[in-house]
């Protein structure tokens, strides 16, 4: 590899993440909510979040040559986040930028032990991230370009995506292969009032690999079946009442917008793929393509979690596409593929934070190797 040649650049979203730690037994919700009271937590986790730290930072621990873009203030978050980056690699804070008089982006994460977690954010910065921040020609020449969260970086999802796109237009230029995490929309601003299909109609065609989670596809291209299915999620019925069908519905859709992949996170109960039957379209992948392009087209894999022990889950779906796009880099097979991002997905939870539990990427496949059980899926 050149001296100036990286394997991975992930751009987008970067905040820090104050993780509170609750006592082990659960306690009802109201007491979180409840106006006027005062819960006692622990001390708390303060990390660095968001799809350039999550991902980024497991990708360069899986031993590959990463580069990170981001944006965040010179206040005091933006520098405690550079600190926590510094401390694994000083090289992985070159191409941050540290916009002056910007407020650096923030989120509480509160993660009590049996409720999924919840999130106070302030996007500070994110909000003013643009296409001419991430500076191809400066980072060097490259194989894959990820990108995450355009829903939490205003001037990313105004006008159809427009500086999305031309984001990513820029990236399939330099020869690299893309491929871009979702976040869901706050449905009470305004990222909530965004016409989701028709700005993943503008960017997919750019997408080669696109890693949404099947509540964020819902709630873009089906508001309503979005509320039944967070209905169904509420009453226990196993991931909202989904079959296997739904989801190859949700991705053949996706894919005949243009993206040449679709790998869809299911949460608790795993991950699916679904890949494109034009092999043309994934003959396009540029530098990062797999090693063997006629094992990927027309596939559809489901792969239900590995067992693990449950600490935390931030950050979950950022370590799975952290396995799956290192794995890709390695060469696997998509059945090996999508074992390494499951198996990335249950190391992260874990940990409280979404990095503390991420082994090397010899010792995730060396458990793998093992027999890791799987729980029981779809």
């Amino acid at each position: 590899m050149k001296k100036n040649e990286v394997d991975v650049i992930v751009a987008g979203h970067l905040c820090l993440d104050i993780i509170p730690a609750f006592p082990a037994e659960k306690r009802p919700l109201s007491d979180l909510h409840a106006p006027g009271r005062l819960t006692n937590v622990g001390g708390a986790v303060c990390a660095t979040g968001g799809a350039v730290s999550n991902t980024g930072l497991a990708l360069h621990r899986y031993g590959l040559n990463t580069r990170l873009v981001g944006k965040i203030g010179n206040d005091t978050f933006g520098r405690a986040i550079l600190d926590v980056i510094r401390a694994r690699d000083p090289g992985l804070t070159q191409s941050i930028v540290v916009a002056p008089g910007e407020a650096s982006s923030y989120t509480i994460v509160i993660n009590p032990p049996g409720i999924d977690r919840m999130f106070l954010h302030c996007p500070g910065a994110n909000d003013a991230f643009c296409a001419d921040d991430v500076d191809f020609p400066m980072i060097g020449t490259g194989r894959l370009f990820h990108f995450g969260y355009p829903p939490l970086m205003r001037r990313m999802f105004l006008d159809c995506g427009a500086e999305t796109a031309k984001l990513f237009c820029n990236a399939k230029a330099n020869g690299l292969t893309t491929s871009l995490d979702m976040a869901r929309p706050d449905s009470g601003a305004e990222s909530g009032r965004v016409d989701w299909r028709a700005l993943l109609r503008n960017i997919l065609p750019h997408v080669d690999i696109f890693l949404p989670s099947v509540d964020e596809l819902l709630y873009m291209l089906d508001r309503p079946r979005f509320a039944k299915f967070e209905a169904a999620l509420e009453a226990g019925e196993p991931l909202g009442g989904l079959r296997q069908t739904d989801l190859r519905a949700l991705s053949d859709e996706l894919i005949a917008m243009g993206t040449g992949m679709v790998v869809m996170k299911l949460g608790a109960y795993g991950l699916y793929l679904r890949s494109s039957a034009n092999s043309a379209r994934l003959l396009k992948f540029g530098n990062g393509a797999p090693a063997n392009p006629a094992q990927w087209i027309d596939r559809e894999l489901y792969h239900p979690c590995f067992e693990k022990q449950v600490v935390g889950t931030t950050g979950a779906g950022d370590c799975a596409i952290a396995g799956f796009l290192a794995g890709l880099l390695y060469g696997q097979n998509p059945e090996a593929v999508m074992d390494s991002a499951t198996g990335s997905g249950a190391c992260n939870v874990e940990a409280a934070d979404a990095i503390s539990g991420i082994p090397t990427w010899d010792a995730l496949q060396k458990r793998i190797s093992k027999g890791w059980k799987t729980e029981p899926g779809l």
